[in-house]
């Protein structure tokens, strides 16, 4: 890492003639002002200066470290650099702009790296629901102020303490006339009505988004989400101006609407909670739509107190931003009891059929089931089966007789593990797991979590989401399949040192779903050395093809396990996955995501791997990229992740570009 940043600083005043004169042209490209690069999340960009010809030149051009870690060394474990930047027109500075983990704002000149700004906003450090994180920030103009007005280009950042800022874009410094004193306090919104929730127990980390005159919020998950006591998962709109409300939607029904949503008639007699929007919300400007992907209803996996399939949770659920309203909605999960919210960005994009431009948005799944709906009307594109599947719950519980199956595109991954399916490093390994896999009751997709315990995937696509590149209609997808299993547990048989064990988020001994006369225990199942029990690969990269035949065009593992085992083996079996990919003009994917501690590049026709360097940490964010200078750089935080057995955590924003032409 000394290599890199000594080379990084003898690097910041090299020009860009060379490439100038080879022609190379980097003006047409709107920049990476979203989080998923556009409103819509695509995760693609059409810069070309880097390329299959090239990208094996790619060098250090800086590196910047957040100083989080140094200045709060208590919390390192839980500080995660999940970050993706976004970089400002001109006229509201070119600062390429982003947040730590503990919520400093912190704008840098995108060429050289260094500081032009930071805003502190001094978050309350005590407990946390999650983590200490922040995966992005919004930008917004004010048409209606004159130019190079204060505040007329605004950064909104949402913190862990439940605070929405907005900042002038060029300076750091708070807009005063937003909120009060730049701030608006969400707290008092979202304490009042669950009176025992306690500081750290409700957060925010998912960038707000910003369009027409509006600044638009969810909330993230946190240990209140297995109660059937949760906050309601509200979404939240503030006037971007002046930080006034303007509209809230809850994700569950209320009233006669949740009557007719449910099969009982126990629905009028509970208030069903939780369906939050912890991920990365979508914005179709055209429409004036935003597109939710929403949680699971609380408690998470048990629904004996919300009869019915929960309407809008586990959906993506279409607003209109002008009030609010909803226009349509497509649940995912019927009931969910699995706690498959839905993890990642919807994808706006425009598909291709027979010879007309289809706007649809792109939906990833936990459960590795891919939906392409019709933006304005929530209809599949692709055929979406209702297919019966087990009802036979834990005692209370009334599951959905069916849940919708795409036809096409095939999911991306394994919704079974049998004793069979097991595997190990030796034969000991191999053994352990063959039992252990046998110890479980269940084992499939929309098998009810039981006694016995449910195997299955638990995350096979999460907040990484998926990338697009519109030249070939490829969807590009990180893709976790390590097994995972689910049981619960009568409360009343937790015994003390069950409950005194430690835990991690997740994680660990039988937790009480309060409320409710169940506990839940969720884990990786893992070997005696901690592999898991299945058949590698565990982590892969997979290219789907949307033009209409909807097949796989390739796919790859992802990850190496030097950095996972006591021995430092680079074994080609994938790891656990984190983050997303990014599609470039010039043919390539470039992304992070494993545990080995790697950025790597690959051809997006072929998959062929054409780049891979080294990174202080596991890079596990999503990259972004642009051009600044003449050059393009490509950017990505590698902060490592709170994952058991990762070795290193770290605060590092990197970048990287050609060197230039002789």
């Amino acid at each position: 890492m000394i290599r890199f940043v000594s080379h990084c600083l003898g690097r910041l005043s090299v020009l860009t003639l060379g490439l100038l004169v080879l022609g190379v042209s980097l003006a047409n490209d709107p920049g990476w002002l979203h989080y998923g690069g556009s409103p819509g999340g695509a995760q693609y960009s059409s810069l070309a200066q880097i390329n299959r010809e090239n990208v094996h030149a790619l060098e250090p051009a800086w590196a910047y470290q957040t100083g989080d870690l140094e200045r709060h060394p208590q919390h390192k474990r839980l500080a995660a650099l999940n970050v993706t930047p976004i970089i400002l027109p001109p006229d509201a500075g070119a600062s390429l702009v982003f947040c730590s983990a503990m919520n400093r704002v912190i704008a840098l000149d995108p060429v050289t790296g260094q500081e032009r700004w930071v805003y502190d906003p001094e978050i309350i450090l005590g407990p946390v629901g999650n983590k200490f994180l922040c995966r992005g920030v919004a930008y917004w103009e004010d048409p209606d102020i004159a130019a190079g007005a204060v505040c007329q280009h605004r950064i909104f950042t949402a913190t862990k303490d439940l605070r929405l800022i907005g900042l002038d874009a060029r300076t750091g410094e708070p807009c005063t006339e937003f909120g009060e004193s730049g701030q608006v306090d969400v707290r008092p919104e979202i304490y009042r009505g669950t009176p025992d929730l306690a500081e750290g127990d409700v957060q925010f980390s998912a960038p707000p988004v910003a369009l027409e005159d509006l600044v638009i919020v969810g909330m993230a998950d946190n240990t209140k989400f297995w109660r059937a006591d949760s906050p309601p998962g509200l979404v939240r709109a503030y006037d971007a101006r002046t930080g006034e409300p303007r509209w809230q939607f809850d994700p569950l029904p209320r009233g006669a609407d949740q009557a007719a949503d449910a099969r009982s008639p126990d629905a009028f007699q509970t208030v069903t909670r939780g369906a939050n929007v912890w991920s990365m919300m979508s914005v179709d400007v055209e429409r004036g739509l935003v597109f939710l992907p929403t949680a699971t209803a609380a408690p998470n996996n048990y629904g004996g107190l919300r009869p019915g399939d929960n309407r809008y949770a586990n959906s993506v659920v279409a607003l209109d931003v002008e009030d609010g309203s909803l226009v349509w909605h497509y649940q995912i999960v019927h009931h969910d009891v699995w706690d498959l919210d839905l993890p990642a960005q919807p994808i706006l994009v425009d598909l291709q059929r027979d010879g007309e431009a289809v706007p649809v948005v792109i939906q990833l799944t936990k459960q590795g089931l891919i939906f392409v709906l019709h933006r304005e009307t929530g209809e599949p594109v692709f055929p979406v089966e209702e297919r019966p599947v087990p009802t036979d719950g834990v005692p209370g519980e009334v599951l959905s007789p069916t849940q919708p199956f795409p036809v096409r595109p095939a999911p991306l991954g394994r919704f079974r593990f049998t004793p069979d399916d097991a595997w190990g490093l030796t034969f000991f390994d191999r053994n352990a797991c063959r039992r252990k896999l046998g110890s479980f009751g269940r084992s499939g997709l929309y098998e009810p979590p039981g006694f016995a315990g449910t195997l299955g995937v638990a995350s096979a696509s999460n907040w990484g989401g998926g990338a697009y590149d519109p030249k070939r209609s490829l969807l590009i997808v990180p893709v976790s399949q390590a097994p995972t299993y689910t049981r619960l547990k009568r409360t009343s048989d937790v015994t003390e040192e069950e409950l005194n064990q430690p835990r991690m988020g997740p994680i660990g001994p039988p937790t009480p779903m309060a409320g409710t006369p169940y506990s839940f225990q969720f884990g990786p199942v893992l070997s005696p050395l901690f592999a898991p029990c299945t058949k590698p690969p565990w982590g892969e990269l997979v290219a789907v093809d949307l033009s209409g035949e909807t097949s796989t065009r390739w796919r790859l593992t992802l990850g190496t396990l030097e950095k996972l085992m006591p021995v430092p083996l680079p074994l080609p079996f994938g790891t656990p996955l984190a983050g997303g990919a990014i599609v470039t003009g010039g043919d390539l994917v470039f992304i992070g995501a494993s545990a080995d501690e790697k950025f790597r590049a690959f051809d997006v026709e072929t998959g062929s791997k054409l780049w891979e360097v080294s990174t202080p940490a596991s890079a596990m964010a999503t990259p972004m990229t642009y051009s600044a200078g003449g050059r393009q750089y490509i950017v990505v935080a590698a902060g490592g992740h709170i994952v058991a057995g990762f070795r290193n955590i770290s605060d590092y924003l990197l970048a990287f570009a050609l060197p230039d032409a002789p």
